[in-house]
C-alpha cells in the first residue's frame, strides 16, 4: 500500500524548551486522517493532553505554547499517565503498518522516548519490538525535494509555500498538526515520486535525505569555522 493511501496520525508536542535529552513533555496531540492523502478534506479525529511535567515551566517557553507552570500543575494531568498513553497510540498505529507524521520528528519523538525511560515506561523501540516506523516528516522531505527554496525550513514559511493558509494560533499542538498534515498532502501531490512509494520506501528515503542534509550542513558550518556536531541519524537523534 502506497503511504498516501494509508492513514495518517499526526502527532506534536509543546514542551518545557528545545534540549530533547533534559527537557519535558507539556503538552501533546495525536490527529487521525483516516484516508491519508486521498482525502485531505476529510473530518480529523483529534486527541490532546495536557500534562502536569513535574517541573517549572520556563517563561520563554510559556512564551511559545502558552502554557505555565501554574496551569500545568491545576488542569494537567501526571506526565506518566500522558507519556503511557500517547506512547501506546503510537505503537497501535505503528503495529497496522500505518505512518506517523511529525514536523521535525526527531525533536518530538526523541523527546517522548527519553520521558519514557526517565519514567521507566518502556521505550518507543522497547515497546514496538522494532525501530519505529515508518515515520513521515515534511521537513526532511522539503530539505530534499525543494532544498534551493529561499528561507528558513519552518512550519510557519513552509506552509504557505504548499499553499496551506498559516493558522493564527499556530505553536497549538494540535493546530500544528493539522498544518503538518495539509503539507504534506500538498507535498504529496507535488512531487508523484514519492506518492509512489509504500511506507517502508518513503521511511527510508527520509533516512538516507537526512543524512545527506546533515553533510552538506556539516559542511557549511565548517566552512564559517564551527564544530557544531550535526546528527546524521533519523528519525530519532
Amino acid at each position: 500500500m502506497n503511504w498516501t493511501d494509508a492513514p495518517w496520525l499526526g502527532f506534536d508536542t509543546e514542551t518545557t524548551g528545545v534540549d530533547v535529552r533534559t527537557d519535558r513533555l507539556v503538552t501533546a496531540a495525536l490527529v487521525l486522517r483516516a484516508e491519508g492523502g486521498r482525502s485531505p478534506h476529510a473530518p480529523d479525529v483529534q486527541r490532546t493532553w495536557l500534562a502536569d511535567p513535574g517541573v517549572e515551566i520556563p517563561a520563554r517557553a510559556t512564551a511559545v505554547h502558552g502554557i505555565s507552570t501554574e496551569r500545568a500543575r491545576a488542569e494537567g494531568r501526571p506526565v506518566v499517565e500522558v507519556l503511557d498513553e500517547v506512547a501506546t497510540a503510537l505503537i497501535d498505529h505503528w503495529r497496522q503498518g500505518h505512518p506517523v507524521v511529525a514536523f521535525n520528528a526527531a525533536y518530538d519523538l526523541s523527546l517522548v522516548d527519553n520521558e519514557l525511560r526517565r519514567h521507566d515506561l518502556g521505550s518507543l523501540e522497547e515497546r514496538l519490538g522494532s525501530d519505529p516506523a515508518p515515520v513521515i516528516d515534511p521537513l526532511v522531505l522539503d530539505r530534499e525535494l525543494d532544498r534551493y527554496r529561499k528561507g528558513k525550513k519552518t512550519l510557519a514559511l513552509m506552509a504557505p509555500a504548499y499553499g496551506v493558509a498559516l493558522a493564527p494560533d499556530a505553536h497549538t499542538a494540535e493546530v500544528d498538526v493539522e498544518m503538518t498534515l495539509d503539507v504534506l498532502a500538498a507535498m504529496a501531490a507535488r512531487f508523484p515520486r514519492i506518492a509512489q512509494m509504500d511506507g517502508a520506501g518513503i521511511h527510508r528515503f527520509q533516512v538516507e535525505a537526512h543524512r545527506r542534509w546533515a553533510d552538506r550542513f556539516g559542511e557549511w558550518l565548517r566552512s564559517r569555522g564551527r564544530t557544531d556536531d550535526v546528527c546524521r541519524t533519523w528519525p530519532q537523534a
